[in-house]
């Protein structure tokens, strides 16, 4: 089974996807995470998320499945 969860930042999905790994043993995956990891990590793509989040825009969708 596959489970999206969607919402504005701050609604709480990363609240209930913990729950879900815990209580039923869900496989989790954050966009956020992988890109903050990659911020840290100071990749091409990490570079490119900085840039656009310090102008304070969103990361579009090309950019995050590029």
């Amino acid at each position: 089974m596959n489970l999206i969860l969607f919402g504005p930042p701050a609604a709480g999905k990363g609240t209930q996807a913990k729950r879900l790994v815990e209580n039923r043993g869900f496989i989790q995956l954050s966009t956020g995470d992988m890109l903050r990891a990659a911020i840290a990590a100071e990749s091409d793509l990490g570079k490119q998320v900085k840039s656009i989040l310090e102008e304070g825009a969103l990361v579009s969708d090309e950019v995050v499945i590029a």
